[in-house]
C-alpha cells in the first residue's frame, strides 16, 4: 500500500510481485464510438477510405459497417489496462506480437483478458521484474478482436 500524508494512494498499478505466472484479470467495457473513430483516423493521418468512406463502404467494399482500425482497438485496449494494472509500477514496453482476429466496428464494447505467462526477475535491475500477458480484446459478442503478448518492465517492491 502507497501512502501520501497519511491517505492510501487509489488506481496505482501492480508491482512485479503481484503478477505470478497463471494470474489472471481482465478490464471494464470500453465502448467505440463513432466520435472515437473519427478522431483517432484524424490524429494519426489514417484517413483510408475503409475508416472514412461512408460511400466505398456501401459500394465497393465487403465490408459494409463503420470498420476500426485494429490499431485504435489495440491503442483501447492499452487504454484499459493502463489505469488498472500499470499507473506508477509499468517502465518499459519491450516487445509484443499482434494478431488481428475480427473486426470491430463503431459502436462495438471491448474488454481485455489477460494472463500472465511469464514473470521473472530482471538480471541487470534488481528492483524490476519481466512480466509477459496474452492479452485478448474481446467484444460484446464474445469475438475476440485482437491478441497479443506484451512484455514489459514493471516495478518490484523489493529487490531480489
Amino acid at each position: 500500500m502507497t501512502e501520501i500524508g497519511g491517505y492510501e494512494v487509489l488506481g496505482l498499478g501492480l508491482h512485479f510481485e503481484e503478477m505470478p505466472v497463471g494470474r489472471k484479470f481482465r478490464t471494464v467495457g470500453r465502448t467505440l464510438t463513432e466520435a472515437d473513430l473519427v478522431n483517432f483516423i484524424s490524429v494519426t493521418g489514417m484517413t483510408e477510405v475503409l475508416f472514412s468512406n461512408v460511400e466505398f463502404l456501401k459500394h465497393e467494399s465487403d465490408i459494409k459497417q463503420r470498420v476500426v482500425p485494429g490499431a485504435m482497438v489495440y491503442a483501447f485496449a492499452e487504454g484499459l489496462l493502463i489505469g488498472a494494472t500499470m499507473q506508477h509500477t509499468g517502465f518499459a514496453f519491450l516487445n509484443m506480437e499482434l494478431n488481428v482476429e475480427n473486426p470491430c466496428f463503431a459502436g462495438d464494447t471491448i474488454h481485455v483478458e489477460c494472463e500472465v505467462v511469464e514473470s521473472r526477475r530482471s538480471a541487470s535491475r534488481p528492483n524490476r521484474g519481466l512480466v509477459r500477458t496474452f492479452n485478448r480484446v474481446v467484444k460484446q459478442d464474445g469475438k475476440v478482436a485482437i491478441t497479443y503478448n506484451p512484455l514489459r518492465m514493471v516495478k518490484a517492491r523489493e529487490p531480489s
